[in-house]
């Protein structure tokens, strides 16, 4: 198993007739998929999405993949082939398309509907190429073929890319459901003539990798989801991701079969719900869905809201409800039913909204007491069964963190491929498939780009630092007015601290202090207002540090007196 190392050199040169896969996001991390292949001088770009900050990156909106080693090659991109509608793989379209506006981009009816809506708002037109499974078409010498997958998001394609150099099989975001509630089934019938074919390396989701068995069946939560809605005595708030397009219909059958109305809640759920139920992925039964004005005139049991916030978002419907702030006030005698999954990371914001539900008196149901939730991901049974049915030559995990990506490689060698041939890479680790076999070959950038608010790149780790520092430990300034002439205090400094515990007497012991800096500075000719910043600066902070074990932001301002 070749792994990736610190030590990495940057990547030379293609070999001629070579195939490289630079993945710039989705490994050792679960979002901000971004997967760039290079052949025959062209590109091609499988999937450009968007990673949320975890608690470490306060004021970040989102995490983009590092464009920098394309974006002197932005010409040579061919296409941009989406595998599914979700926001870890489509939210970084706008900002591609904003350094190339007229890459094509490919996709399923679904998946671009879903696209088209979010770059409305950045007042982008797309060119959209659209596709479904079954279709083969090529973007410069890149030839794709679409085979249909099962996920948690309809019309999810897995694609099959036809080089010179061999074919790669990348699955996209995928299970193996057997009863899929669309009846539209993982087509492993594609994937093994595929591999009759011979598939030279196998790009597969590593998300359930630790997983044992398989993924249950949506329509196993059937009977959990119909009990909530018979059973509850008052309304029913129902929190999904807003593209669950399945869940979302499984509880408007529900709702429909027990008497009660429904009503969406959130501008991402009324958005995408339209889509879906225009382009028929939705089906609503008439007289259904009536607008929040509508329910209200209706008694409570009669009442089903479908709201986003499953992960706990802050801004989102759900949490504004658990923090009393939000006009559906939750009550004693509600039920919320999280038809969800806990992403790694997000688990103490979910927990958090549930005891705040709780506290106004709401049943909270959950994955965790009872069967409201199954994975959109496959679990290792079904990874074995597809390397089994593909055999391919080199395998290449995707989509995961570390650990995933770890388990993943495991069960491929344990169907006999060849451990030489399986690589374990990081976003930005070039491998490079040459003569049918693949492996690492160097490194490209691939930091984290931070959004923040309207800024794309701004924050920096630095600023992120920054501002940890302010949380943790507080920003002191200290104002110093000097005497040009002798270089000493013309009066006592002014300290002001914001978030560092103190009172009117905790400043006096660092004056001295100041005033033997600005004493050996004099000494020393020292008398630019800059440098006698950074020394009082450096005088505080160490002071700080003695006296109190903290390190708070310290801001100097010299004045001249």
């Amino acid at each position: 198993m070749s792994h990736p190392h610190p030590e990495l050199k940057s990547a030379p040169p293609l070999a001629r007739g070579g195939l490289r896969v630079t993945a710039l996001g989705g490994l050792g991390e679960i979002g901000r998929n971004m997967t760039v292949f290079e052949h025959a001088g062209k590109l091609l770009i499988v999937d450009c999405g968007v990673l949320f900050p975890e608690e470490n990156q306060p004021g970040v909106d989102v995490i983009l993949p590092d464009f920098t080693s394309i974006r002197d090659r932005l010409d040579d991109i061919v296409a941009v082939v989406l595998t599914h509608g979700h926001e870890d793989h489509i939210g970084g379209v706008p900002y591609l398309l904003r350094e190339r506006a007229d890459i094509p981009v490919v996709g399923s009816k679904l998946t671009l509907a879903f696209l088209e809506a979010k770059l409305k708002e950045h007042g982008i037109k797309p060119r959209t190429v659209r596709v479904r499974e079954g279709d083969r078409r090529g973007f410069g010498p890149f030839d794709c073929e679409f085979v249909a997958v099962n996920h948690s998001i309809p019309d999810g394609l897995a694609v099959a890319i036809r080089t010179a150099a061999g074919m790669v099989l990348h699955t996209g975001d995928f299970k193996m459901d057997q009863f899929p509630l669309d009846d539209r089934i993982t087509d492993l019938r594609a994937f093994a003539r595929l591999g009759e074919e011979g598939v030279d390396l196998f790009l597969t989701d590593s998300t359930n990798a630790e997983v044992p068995g398989f993924t249950t069946s949506e329509k196993e939560l059937n009977p959990a989801i119909e009990q909530v809605l018979r059973t509850a005595p008052r309304r029913v708030i129902v929190s999904s991701f807003a593209s669950h397009v399945h869940r979302i219909q499984q509880v408007l059958d529900a709702a429909h079969q027990y008497g009660r109305k429904v009503a969406f809640v959130g501008r991402s759920m009324v958005r995408n719900m339209g889509i879906a139920r225009d382009l028929g992925y939705l089906k609503v039964p008439s007289g259904l869905v009536v607008s929040i004005k509508e329910l209200e005139k209706l008694p409570d049991h009669k009442i089903t809201l479908v709201c986003t916030g499953s992960q706990g978002e802050p801004m989102a419907a759900l949490s504004r409800m658990a923090n009393r702030d939000h006009m559906i006030r939750i009550g004693k005698g509600d039920t919320v039913l999280l038809a969800s999954s806990l992403i790694p990371g997000n688990e103490n914001a979910i927990y958090r909204v549930i005891n705040g539900l709780t506290r106004w008196g709401a049943n909270v149901v959950h994955k965790g007491n009872a069967k409201v939730h199954v994975s959109g991901h496959a679990s290792a049974g079904e990874l074995v069964y597809c390397y089994n049915i593909v055999r391919p030559r080199n395998v290449m995990p995707v989509h995961g963190e570390w650990k995933h990506l770890r388990a993943n490689a495991d069960l491929a060698i344990r169907t006999g491929v060849d451990p030489e041939r399986v690589v374990i890479a990081e976003d930005g680790v070039v491998v490079d498939l040459v003569d049918g076999r693949a492996s690492i070959t160097g490194k490209v950038p691939a930091g984290n780009v931070y959004v923040d608010g309207m800024e794309v790149g701004g924050a920096t780790e630095a600023s992120l630092k920054d501002r940890l520092t302010l949380a943790a430990e507080g920003v002191v300034t200290v104002v110093a007015i000097v005497d040009a002439d002798t270089g000493a205090l013309a009066e006592a400094p002014d300290f002001l601290a914001r978030g560092f515990v103190h009172d009117e007497t905790t400043f006096e012991p660092v004056v001295p202090v100041i005033e033997k800096t600005l004493a050996t500075a004099a000494e020393e000719g020292v008398g630019d207002a800059h440098q006698l910043e950074q020394l009082i600066a450096r005088a505080v902070a160490s002071w700080a540090f003695r006296t109190y074990r903290r390190k708070p932001l310290i801001i100097p301002v010299v004045i001249d007196a």
